[in-house]
C-alpha cells in the first residue's frame, strides 16, 4: 500500500543512542570498520532478535521494495566525487535520462532496489547486487557526466530528478511509476532522514534505543539536516507501538499525522 499521495510509503527505520545520535561523530559513516564495531559493541544481547523483528512487522505490514541510504553512509562528508572515470561518448542528453538495463530487471532473485542518493557521484562501487538487492543511484541533471557513463558502463541502475541536487519528491514518484515501489524503508542517517522529514515525506518512523550516550556537538541525530524554520510547528507523530527488552533496548513505533485537508 503506498502513501495517499502517488508516491510510496516511506518509512524511516534506525537505531540510536539515548540522546538520539545515530553516528558516534560527525563525517565518520559507521559502515566503516572501527566505527562499526564500536557501534555494535553499545548493542546489548536483545538487539539482533528486536532488528529481526522490526523487519518481519515493517515486510508483514507494507512489503517494501526498496531500502534508501545516503551517499553519507559510505563516505565522509568532505569526500569530493569519484575521479579518473575514463572517457565517455554518449550525449549529455542520453546521460541524463534515467538508465534502467534490461539484465538487472531481469536477474533470477532480484526483488528489492537497494536505493542510495549520490547526486555528487561520490561512491564507486564495489557491490553491485547481493541476494534479493540490485543497487539503483538516485542523480540528479547536476551529476557529474563522467560518473553517470561509470554507472552505465557497470550497468548499474540510476533514476534522474531534480536540477542541482536530488529532488527527493520526484525521485520517489519515479520509483513508485516507474519501478512500482510502494514502500521504502529509510535506513539512512540523520542528513537524508533530515532531508525527507523536512519535505514532508516520512509517513512512519520505526526508532531502536539502545541504553547507552554518545554525546557531542554536532554528532548527528535521527533527524539531523535543516533546522526547524522560524514559526513552523514540529511534526506531530501518534504512537503505534512499543517494545522494551530487559537489557534496556527500547523499540518504539510512530506514525507522523497529516493535518486534515477540507474539500471544497
Amino acid at each position: 500500500m503506498a502513501s495517499a499521495e502517488g508516491r510510496p510509503r516511506v518509512v524511516v527505520s534506525v537505531t540510536a543512542s539515548v540522546d538520539g545520535r545515530v553516528a558516534l561523530r560527525r563525517g565518520e559513516p559507521l559502515m566503516g570498520e572501527a566505527a562499526s564495531r564500536t557501534w555494535r559493541g553499545m548493542m546489548p544481547a536483545s538487539a539482533d532478535g528486536v532488528e529481526e523483528g522490526r523487519t518481519a512487522e515493517l515486510a508483514e505490514r507494507w512489503s517494501p521494495q526498496a531500502v534508501l541510504e545516503g551517499s553519507g553512509s559510505f563516505v565522509a562528508d568532505s569526500a569530493d566525487p569519484v575521479e579518473h572515470l575514463g572517457e565517455y561518448d554518449e550525449s549529455i542528453e542520453e546521460l541524463q535520462g534515467d538508465f534502467l538495463p534490461v539484465e538487472v530487471g531481469r536477474r533470477p532473485g532480484r526483488e528489492k532496489w537497494f536505493t542510495v542518493v549520490d547526486g555528487r557521484g561520490r561512491i564507486a562501487w564495489d557491490v553491485k547486487s547481493q541476494g534479493e538487492y540490485d543497487v539503483l543511484v538516485l542523480v540528479s541533471r547536476a551529476t557529474p557526466a563522467a560518473h553517470l557513463a561509470y554507472l552505465r558502463r557497470e550497468r548499474i541502475a540510476y533514476l534522474v530528478a531534480g536540477e542541482d541536487k536530488v529532488d527527493l519528491d520526484a525521485a520517489l514518484r519515479k520509483m513508485y511509476d516507474v519501478l512500482e515501489v510502494t514502500c521504502v524503508v529509510s535506513t539512512a542517517g540523520g542528513g537524508l532522514n533530515g532531508e525527507l522529514l523536512r519535505a514532508g515525506l516520512v509517513d512512519e518512523i520505526h526508532l531502536v534505543i539502545s541504553p547507552a550516550i554518545i554525546g557531542g556537538l554536532g554528532t548527528p541525530t535521527a533527524f539531523d539536516g535543516p533546522e526547524l524554520p522560524a514559526g513552523q510547528a514540529p511534526t506531530p507523530v501518534r504512537l503505534l507501538s512499543t517494545h522494551i527488552e530487559k537489557d534496556g533496548l527500547i523499540w518504539l513505533g510512530y506514525e507522523v499525522v497529516r493535518k486534515e485537508t477540507s474539500g471544497a
